[in-house]
């Protein structure tokens, strides 16, 4: 054959790989799959012996070698840095590159020792190096001028199909994550607790952005807080307990700045969270998104991954527009709670103005029997003799039908002041006759009572019947926590600020956890037979008379409430 005809035959079947090189962006739906078949074309040409397409990797920016054909098994895995050997060299620079022999050229990096000569070509996408193909013989002076401009052509055409098909990925990829976006934005709308919101903003991210850790911080603008509340990885929720002052954090300088922040090395960054956590799981990159409703500012959300990675316009769009739908979801989300709270407050209202209503119906037909009981029980002329247990009875009766009137006439006055009941009273003595009211209660439940010793002289400014009415209901409940026995211990003392103190502790099954933050709500109870009032009075009782009382801890093991109360020397 002569070479005019080689070169035509040549020349067609350059044109023939070049067509099929073209044909692949339609063939194939995977760049790898179309690379491996761009790289078949290119040793089918050449007659190579090895061949290999690198591209850049936006995280290391190195050459990562995606296919290869017939380099050693040293090749597998191998980055090479930019600028260095010939492919380094021409994936830096854009150009392509030409060595007839690779042991008079110094830019030769020595890969693979059986390879004499060595030619690549710059693979461009959108006007920037994106990798580079190369091709290898163990000739020396194996390919010429001819071979690199056709080189040049199939780089130019390999790239173009790997930037359709990216572009198509890309856009497959983006629909994918606006139709979760929108599935995430309806989920979430409906969503009533703060909680669940952020529960589903942290899911979704990791599925998403494939990230290995997800976390949500709320911001406490009062305590000027970042406080953790959602924190998952790919097996679900992880429980962690995570505040941080905003000035100690980037996570703090996104939000202060409201901006997207990220850093690709967690390792040797100064970072105030999660350093356990960072160092465990090998964390190495991260990207802070500030959740921001209006002007307000309402936490971030932080993604980690454990490799340097720089996350992409993409990434940070996908990431900004969760931390949207977000802070819209937690705004609804705190609308629902104040109105169902407004609901339920009303709700008390009306339930509460109608047992007001009814109270003082109550109270009016309750109080002429009770004169008629305390005439009577008067004119009965029982008068004091030898038995002292007797005498503390007939002494607590006068007192109680008092204490009945009392409470008649207060529902019947509502709205006037307490101020004349009150008189300085030893709280040992209020103590001492609460106990003699429930001793019968006690013997019954098989309860110990336990009073600590303190100072007779221990006064305190009270209407003596209301401060009695709260030891009794929280004894009364005591009693209903321990219904196989046990101990009930009160505790009397003096508070830091020099208010008198009393505790009064069970040893009873605690308070169910649904209900601790609820216990003082009036009509909440955990038992058939309460009326879910008593701590609610006590506690407004208590208030009346500048003290509070508090529920101390709660558990398996029992439960201690708190009393405070001025002392008399402070009213008077």
């Amino acid at each position: 054959m002569e070479q005019g005809d080689e070169m035509e035959l040549a020349d067609r079947r350059a044109v023939d790989a070049l067509y099929r090189i073209s044909a692949l962006s339609g063939n194939k739906k995977d760049p790898v799959e179309a690379l491996s078949g761009i790289l078949d074309e290119v040793v089918g040409i050449f007659g190579a012996s090895s061949a290999s397409i690198c591209l850049i990797n936006a995280d290391s920016d190195k050459l990562l070698i995606e296919v290869e054909r017939g380099l050693s098994k040293a090749s597998k895995g191998f980055e090479l840095p930019m600028g260095v050997g010939i492919t380094g060299w021409v994936a830096l620079y854009g150009e392509p590159f030409l060595c007839p022999n690779v042991e008079e050229e110094e830019k030769y990096f020595p890969l693979d020792d059986r390879i004499k000569s060595e030619m690549a070509a710059p693979l461009i996408e959108g006007g920037r190096t994106v990798g580079a193909l190369n091709v290898d013989s163990m000739i020396v002076n194996a390919f010429d001028e001819n071979d690199l401009r056709l080189l040049v052509l199939m780089a130019k055409e390999a790239s173009r199909v790997l930037e359709n098909m990216w572009m198509i990925q890309q856009l497959r990829r983006k629909a994918e994550q606006l139709q979760t976006l929108v599935l995430v934005g309806q989920d979430m709308a409906g969503k009533r607790e703060v909680q669940e919101v952020l529960r589903t903003i942290t899911r979704e991210a990791l599925l998403l952005l494939n990230c290995k850790i997800s976390a949500f911080f709320l911001y406490d603008e009062g305590e000027d807080l970042l406080r953790l509340h959602s924190l998952q990885d790919q097996q679900g929720s992880r429980s962690l307990e995570e505040s941080l002052k905003p000035s100690d954090s980037i996570l703090g300088t996104s939000l202060r700045g409201r901006r997207q922040v990220q850093t690709r090395d967690l390792l040797r960054t100064e970072e105030h969270h999660f350093v356990t956590l960072i160092r465990e799981e090998e964390l190495h990159s991260m990207l802070v998104t500030p959740v921001v409703y209006e002007d307000i500012s309402i936490g971030v959300l932080s993604l980690y991954v454990d490799r340097s990675h720089r996350f992409n316009d993409d990434e940070t769009l996908i990431a900004r527009a969760l931390a949207d739908l977000g802070a819209i979801a937690v705004q609804n989300a705190r609308l629902y709670g104040r109105v169902f709270d407004s609901e339920e407050s009303l709700r008390k209202s009306e339930r509460l103005t109608t047992l007001g209503t009814l109270a003082a119906e109550i109270a009016h037909e309750i109080r002429n029997p009770l004169m008629v009981v305390r005439l009577l029980f008067d004119s009965l002329g029982l008068e004091q003799g030898e038995d002292e247990a007797k005498n503390k009875d007939l002494s607590v009766i006068r007192e109680k039908l008092d204490h009945l009137e009392q409470i008649a006439g207060r529902i019947l006055d509502f709205g006037k002041s307490r101020e004349a009941f009150r008189k300085p009273f030893s709280l040992k003595e209020i103590i001492e006759d609460a106990a003699l009211l429930v001793r019968l209660k006690l013997e019954q439940c098989h309860v110990v009572l336990h009073v600590n010793e303190f100072p007779q002289d221990l006064l305190v400014y009270v209407d003596k019947g209301q401060i009695q009415q709260t030891l009794l209901n929280l004894m009364l409940n005591a009693l209903v926590a321990m219904p196989n026995g046990g101990k009930l211990i009160i505790e009397v003392g003096r508070t830091e600020e020099g208010k008198a103190q009393v505790l009064v502790e069970d040893t009873g099954t605690g308070i169910p956890e649904e209900l601790k933050g609820r216990i003082f709500d009036s009509f909440l109870t955990g038992t058939t037979e309460g009326t879910g009032l008593g701590l609610s009075i006590s506690k407004r009782i208590l208030r009346a008379h500048d003290g509070n009382l508090d529920l101390l801890k709660s558990g398996p093991e029992g439960t201690v409430f708190k009393i405070t109360l001025p002392l008399a020397s402070q009213e008077t």
